[in-house]
């Protein structure tokens, strides 16, 4: 009965939402504006001329109207509606804050719209384009429909030059061909004369001219509507130094360089000479340069011991000379922070927290150094045939970040060119169960750098050491799963031994805000595997070689996640998103370690499916303890698509499909049916579908994901719970997630 009546109390809400008056609070004699429309009218453009991009030009309205929520309901609008009329009260204005108000047909507006999407279409070529307005009223509702006309397009005719200063058309050559981006047959374009027109200035920008700016560049046309082609002539006017005399362009080169402090209580910077000079990318002597400029601020942005940078430039009287100051404000050399945290691990309840002292100033050349101390405890529920011990964890971390390439025998400033920080890393971990203790020891050395738009970013881990062992398993636990021939478990038993895991990897990942791409290749063990059989090692019983006693894996990984995002219109996203990944141990393993097998369902996985409980395969789980190992495997595909959309006020919705699965290369006895095969694929594909909410806090988004079971991979066909998609029982298909972040 109360869930029942949770139902009801529901959709009663829903139903007072959307029937709330959308025009309640248009007055009378106005409009809401409905919808904006922009479409071509038919026939007005032949199928050999340039296709006009309709959703484009939409921004060059002056009117949008109220947002949608997953492009149909105007549910800001509708929260809006429900407020009453009274501001005073506290319910009203919140409502009125949570939503969005009416917008209001304008007359006035929409003849500007006209005309600004008019002007837009002559910019891109077609000069004798013409926009019509239509409106259509129902009710108190309109829509209107700006309808182009845009006739042939215009194509650059002859292109032309004239440059006063010498020096300059030297430089830019009068010719023009190289990176020039007006050609003499292209579509007329008034944005790529302004393009033309930036990089102009910005060569010039880098060849000394400091004070050359994009005023000194015009452009004359001349159109022939017979011809439809335009002719274009561009003008480089010469240095003014008052109305009636004209010069060269004067040329600077850096005179002098100098450094201070921009704290106010501190005239000291607090980082060694050379590091400044490192950071520095201009050089005494050498021509002024804008990019130069652009890398000094980038450099020294990337050191985490300076706070702020201010670079100032002084013309020297009567010199054609530039001394450079730069500023700088350092932060805090040293932080601590405390964060606390809960834990819930199938039940068990818990809490955790980390302690960190970071010292970002270490050797006064910013490098970054950083000791997280960590605590965790877990209260665990009675385990029969275990001694009665919660879970407790404890750990260090020491990280030290040089900002810059450390390596034997390289340039020091062939590093700072390319803007690579190195960071060197030490951990120590310690876990305590009822049924096994667990040591971990790990260091890494690894290289990071970025290209100078941050779009492209590179990791490479030179050496990555894991040692894994084991100093207790209690007897109940080694007798049940490790050496009971009847429920030996090779994949169990080898994650349960001492492991040493040599790790060699390279990652690519690259982002422009449409497309994001992540890629990772590594690899573990090949060195020493090499070095055992050059020596001439032993193998132990199981057919391993071992270093210092103790058995390392070997194996080859590869990872690629690919994201699309595609904006509909304000407020609505559509994103697909692609992972694969492939593991593949041999040599000295047989098994892929624990924390580089795959794993699926989960908040960023198949979402009908709770974390670590899907595949491998058409494999299914009858032992709750031990599944989590079982369902693991060496290879997995990701496939998800999401609609993305803005409800009101900080809250966001989304609906989605994921598909996917995880399966083993090796046929092991442990997980039947979890062996890939592609001609079994297609049956082995699980799939599920859900809705969402986000809200965005701006600096970090809190999701909470309800995903169902469409395609069960686990069951025959034939049985109903193969399609929970037809058959669905919500106790039995759902999976509720939450997490901080997006999925992809």
């Amino acid at each position: 009965m109360n869930k029942i009546k949770q139902v009801l109390h529901a959709v009663a809400v829903a139903t007072m939402l959307l029937s709330c008056a959308e025009s309640k609070y248009v007055p009378d004699g106005s409009y809401l504006l409905n919808n904006v429309e922009v479409t071509v009218a038919p026939g007005a453009i032949t199928s050999t001329q340039k296709a006009i991009d309709t959703r484009q030009l939409r921004n060059y309205t002056l009117q949008r109207s109220n947002s949608r929520w997953f492009s149909a309901i105007k549910l800001p609008l509708r929260v809006y509606s429900l407020s009453g009329r009274d501001s005073t009260r506290w319910i009203n204005r919140t409502l009125r804050a949570m939503g969005e108000r009416p917008v209001i047909f304008d007359s006035i507006k929409a003849r500007l719209s006209t005309e600004s999407l008019t002007q837009e279409l002559h910019n891109e070529g077609f000069l004798d384009a013409k926009v019509g307005l239509e409106t259509k009223s129902k009710g108190k509702k309109l829509t209107t429909r700006y309808i182009l006309y845009p006739g042939e397009p215009y194509y650059l005719g002859t292109v032309k030059y004239d440059i006063a200063d010498s020096v300059i058309a030297n430089i830019l050559g009068l010719d023009m061909s190289g990176d020039s981006r007006i050609k003499e047959g292209q579509l007329f374009n008034v944005g790529e004369l302004n393009t033309e027109r930036k990089r102009i200035t910005n060569l010039l920008n880098d060849q000394g001219y400091y004070r050359f700016h994009k005023e000194y560049i015009s452009f004359s046309a001349d159109s022939s509507r017979a011809q439809h082609t335009v002719d274009i002539v561009m003008h480089i006017s010469p240095f003014r130094i008052n109305d009636d005399s004209v010069t060269l362009h004067p040329r600077y080169h850096i005179g002098s360089i100098n450094y201070f402090s921009g704290n106010p209580t501190d005239s000291i910077i607090h980082l060694r000479k050379s590091v400044l000079m490192e950071n520095t990318q201009m050089a005494v002597g050498h021509n002024y340069s804008a990019s130069s400029l652009r890398n000094t601020y980038n450099h020294f942005g990337r050191l985490g011991a300076v706070k702020y940078t201010d670079i100032t430039f002084h013309e020297r009287q009567n010199l054609d000379t530039l001394d450079c100051d730069i500023r700088l404000q350092t932060n805090k050399p040293s932080t601590l922070s405390f964060q606390p945290e809960g834990t819930n691990t199938a039940g068990d309840l818990g809490a955790a927290a980390s302690l960190t002292y970071q010292n970002r100033n270490l050797f006064r050349g910013s490098e970054n150094l950083s000791i997280e101390l960590r605590g965790a405890y877990e209260a665990i529920r009675g385990l029969e045939g275990y001694r009665n011990q919660d879970f407790t964890e404890y750990s260090i971390e020491t990280r030290l970040v040089f900002p810059r390439f450390i390596m034997p025998f390289l340039n020091r400033r062939t590093g700072q060119a390319v803007g690579v920080t190195s960071e060197v890393s030490l951990l120590y971990d310690s876990q305590d169960r009822p049924e096994f203790h667990r040591r971990v020891l790990s260091t890494a050395w690894r290289y990071k750098w970025s290209t100078q738009s941050r779009r492209s970013q590179y990791q490479l881990d030179v050496l990555d050491l894991n040692y894994v062992f084991m100093p207790w398993i209690s007897e109940t636990f080694r007798q049940q799963y490790l050496v009971n021939e009847n429920s030996r478990n090779a994949i169990l038993r080898y994650n349960y031994e001492d492991l040493f895991i040599t790790k060699l990897g390279f990652g690519y990942s690259f982002n422009n805000g449409k497309i994001a791409l992540k890629t990772n290749i590594e690899s573990s063990g090949n060195v020493l595997n090499l070095g055992s059989r050059l020596t001439g090692a032993s193998k132990d019983s199981h057919g391993q070689y071992r270093l210092f006693n103790i058995a390392y894996a070997q194996y080859v990984k590869a990872d690629v996640d690919l994201t699309r995002s595609i904006h509909l219109d304000y407020g609505n996203d559509l994103v697909f998103h692609i992972g694969i990944g492939v593991a593949y141990p041999y040599g000295n393993s047989t098994v892929l370690p624990f924390e580089k097998r795959y794993f699926s369902g989960g908040a960023n996985s198949v979402r009908g499916w709770s974390v670590r409980s899907l595949g491998p395969g058409k494999f299914k789980g009858n032992d709750g303890r031990i599944d989590f190992i079982n369902q693991t495997g060496d290879m997995k595909l990701d496939i998800n698509a999401e609609y993305r959309a803005h409800l009101f006020w900080k809250l966001g919705g989304a609906l989605f499909i994921d598909a996917g699965n995880i399966w083993t290369l090796r046929n092991y006895r442990e997980q039947p049916g979890g062996q890939f095969s592609l001609k079994d694929l297609p049956t082995q594909i699980a799939a599920s579908y859900g809705v969402g909410l986000r809200f965005n806090f701006d600096y970090f988004i809190v999701r909470f994901d309800l995903g169902m079971k469409a395609i069960n991979p686990a069951y025959e066909e034939e049985n109903e719970e193969h399609y929970p998609l037809f058959h669905p029982r919500f106790s039995r298909d759902y999976a509720f997630h939450f997490a901080v972040g997006l999925p992809f």
